[in-house]
């Protein structure tokens, strides 16, 4: 059942959520010479990586290598980016002690591609592989 499958996916987005939401006093600083470049966004990069992973995780028994698998796809990364964009409007506007960050946000969405990225290389690809074997 895809409930099953998708609760990491939201599990994390909660665990996102609690540490997007924390007030800024409790989130160590790390300073660098480009806001861009710092630390910070790595940490970015993983959690909606994460997030675009789990979601794709939980609707790979859906993967049929046509228009459905790219939708599939492509929700997931919109998901993930999306999330991310609610997270700095949230920071920006909600939690008390954050404000929300354009380059936090396209981090995120970075993060995403990557987490699919990541998606592909270890399971797409090593199920296409094992079709084209099995012929």
């Amino acid at each position: 059942m895809i409930i099953k499958r998708l609760w990491p996916s939201v599990a994390w987005a909660l665990f996102i959520l609690l540490l997007t939401g924390m007030p800024g006093a409790y989130v160590p600083k790390v300073t660098s010479f480009l806001d861009w470049a710092s630390p910070d966004k790595i940490v970015h990069f993983i959690l909606f990586g994460g997030l675009a992973y789990l979601i794709l995780y939980g609707y790979s028994n859906y993967f049929n290598g046509g228009e459905k698998s790219l939708g599939i796809i492509i929700t997931a990364i919109l998901i993930a980016t999306l999330y991310g964009l609610l997270t700095e409007v949230l920071q920006h506007y909600v939690f008390i002690g954050r404000n929300g960050n354009i380059f936090d946000f396209v981090a995120d969405a970075i993060g995403a591609v990557i987490g699919f990225l990541a998606f592909y290389l270890l399971n797409i690809k090593k199920t296409n592989r094992n079709y084209v074997d099995k012929d």
